[in-house]
């Protein structure tokens, strides 16, 4: 029984191996278990309100117009070129930014089937209205992963 157990941690740590191999070069500031697991948690709340942009050219758009919000990029995105303009609109906008490691996961949370590159996370829907306490829940998880991402990035540069 323990022979399986072990078996199965290395075939997880080599799933962890390959996904952390195919991450882009520029895939910094890139999100830990802990931030990813929280980020990825925020995504698939603001896509149960539609708080939610997904796509580059959603996301682009959506900060060109002075939206704010916080921006989520996978990190296994090939070719890079889709997204490398991305994180510097959100600079440029003061919009904070981190990258997750899988496009697939980000796709999970973010209610589509099709693997996603980037979403643009807002706290209130672009139509109509959500709940006092559901917002205040989303505000304080939105508040909570931004602190974390300025915190990861003031430590990078």
């Amino acid at each position: 029984m323990g022979s399986d157990s072990e078996a199965e941690k290395s075939v997880q740590k080599e799933k962890e191996k390959k996904k952390m191999l195919a991450l882009a070069p520029i895939a910094k500031p890139l999100a830990g278990k802990k931030l990813c697991k929280r980020t990825l948690k925020l995504v698939r709340r603001a896509a149960e309100h539609k708080c939610l942009k997904r796509g580059v050219k959603e996301v682009v758009k959506s900060i060109r117009r002075g939206h704010k919000g916080l921006c989520v990029i996978a990190g296994n995105i090939s070719p890079i070129d889709v997204i490398t303009h991305v994180p510097i609109l959100c600079e440029e906008a003061d919009i904070p930014y981190v990258y997750v490691p899988s496009k697939e996961d980000l796709a999970s949370a973010g209610a589509t089937k099709r693997p996603t590159c980037c979403v643009l996370v807002q706290t209130k829907p672009a139509k109509g209205e959500i709940d006092k306490g559901e917002q205040e829940k989303l505000k304080s998880d939105y508040d909570q992963v931004a602190s974390d991402i300025t915190e990861l990035t003031s430590s990078l540069f």
